[in-house]
């Protein structure tokens, strides 16, 4: 029974000296921990710099200096010039490399050519549209015409129009397959979404005589979708529209007929 008991206390001793010892490593490693990060905010702030130092040096893999850290912000230069493709030049270009021979060099040429051509048309496009619509006015820092190639793949024109407050209108006239297949099915289906509460969500509806789709969304406001020929379509996005009759008369300030005209869709 002696044995026993002196077998529990020195059980009762070793556990709480083991747990004494283990507090005491857990309070080194906070404080090590509080120490690390300090030095770490300081050499982060520059405390740590001598007089002289510029910024933290070290070796890059050529054996270099390695002065990142050291290197001044970008504060000047004008960024890319916008330069869509010389419609003449690349014509003369395209005949010149196909008397020579150089085929290639005569297709590239002629399709820089007619993406010149598609730029051209979409910025006419641009410029036809409204100054203002619904009382909001162009945000002219936002137009842009784009194209992700000749044989108007991936044409994009798009203009913002806002107001002082939180209103607001996207017209984008897109070559587009993915929004023109969704538009399509849509517009197959012949009917409308509800959701669970019994709120319309979408349905469809006629922009100046165009079959098209109108959707809502509580976080993103109206969006009517107007498709204009095989593969064009006219997206009207309004955010803070009271109505669906005034995202409707805001959409019917653009000519769709003109722009159809433009493309070459009708």
């Amino acid at each position: 029974m002696k044995n026993l008991h002196a077998a529990v206390i020195v059980t009762l001793i070793c556990g709480t000296a083991i747990s004494t010892h283990a507090q005491m490593l857990n309070k080194l490693k906070q404080k090590v921990s509080q120490k690390t990060e300090q030095k770490a905010n300081e050499i982060l702030n520059g405390k740590n710099k001598k007089p002289g130092d510029t910024g933290n040096s070290g070796t890059n893999g050529a054996g270099g200096t390695n002065t990142n850290s050291g290197s001044p912000s970008n504060t000047s230069g004008g960024g890319l010039i916008s330069t869509p493709p010389d419609v003449n030049q690349n014509l003369t270009d395209a005949e010149a490399a196909y008397k020579n021979g150089s085929f290639g060099e005569s297709r590239y040429a002629i399709q820089q050519a007619m993406l010149g051509v598609e730029l051209e048309i979409g910025n006419r496009i641009l410029k036809s549209l409204p100054a203002s619509i619904s009382g909001l006015n162009t945000v002219a820092e936002s137009d842009q015409v784009t194209s992700t190639g000749w044989g108007w793949a991936g044409l994009t024109i798009q203009r913002v129009y806002r107001n002082d407050a939180d209103k607001q209108l996207t017209v984008t006239i897109a070559n587009n397959a993915m929004w023109m297949s969704a538009v399509n099915a849509y517009l197959a289906s012949g009917g409308y979404a509800q959701q669970s509460n019994g709120q319309q969500n979408w349905k469809q509806i006629k922009v100046k005589g165009n079959r098209a789709i109108i959707e809502y969304s509580e976080s993103s406001g109206y969006k009517i979708s107007v498709p204009i020929g095989q593969s064009s379509l006219i997206v009207y996005e309004g955010i803070n529209f009271a109505s669906e009759p005034e995202i409707t008369k805001a959409a019917e300030a653009v000519n769709i007929d003109a722009i159809k005209k433009e493309l070459g869709e009708q």
